[in-house]
């Protein structure tokens, strides 16, 4: 949990049309991003990429198999093993950032912005992996950045989101 700051280094190029800068940037009281989850992808996503480059190269090895096996083929089973290893990684990309301008969630596609007048709560489901952003209407976003395999860390995200919450809800409301 980092306590204030720009987003880790992993804004937008300020070249780029569009861009937020510095002076634009929204400040985040709180940036959370999940560890056990993080670990386990990078180890995964290690495993799945050994596996495809030893199973590629020790293809034309054997002499059980068909012979009309090629490097093409065997380019072929690196190829998969490093876009399922390019997948699994996805799910080092969760991450909770909340500040004066809303609670932002980026999951495994998306970074979304929700403003305070939209946020009604967070909350951790009897039954399920990962927290859960309220919105109206009884809507949902799934927060996969805050999960029970952290323990002690994952409950203090959820006390200082809560902090942070009782203190941006009650500016929203009176603006």
């Amino acid at each position: 949990m980092t306590a204030s700051g720009p987003p880790d280094g992993a804004g937008p190029d300020a070249s780029a049309p569009g861009a937020t800068t510095a002076a634009t940037a929204p400040e985040w009281d709180m940036i959370y991003r999940p560890h056990r989850l993080v670990r386990i992808a990078i180890v995964v996503a290690a495993i799945v990429l050994v596996i495809h480059i030893v199973f590629g190269v020790l293809l034309t090895i054997s002499d059980t198999g068909p012979e009309n096996i090629g490097v093409s083929d065997q380019a072929s089973i690196i190829i998969i093993g490093l876009i399922i290893a390019c997948a699994v990684l996805l799910f080092t990309r969760p991450r909770l950032r909340v500040g004066k301008a809303g609670v932002s969630v980026r999951n495994l596609w998306s970074d979304r912005l929700f403003e305070w007048d939209r946020v009604r709560g967070l909350t951790y489901p009897d039954r399920g992996f990962g927290a859960q952003l309220l919105l109206p209407a009884d809507e949902h976003i799934p927060v996969l950045a805050v999960q029970a395999g952290d323990g002690d860390r994952a409950v203090d995200a959820m006390e200082r989101y809560r902090e942070l919450e009782a203190r941006y809800q009650s500016r929203s409301r009176k603006a």
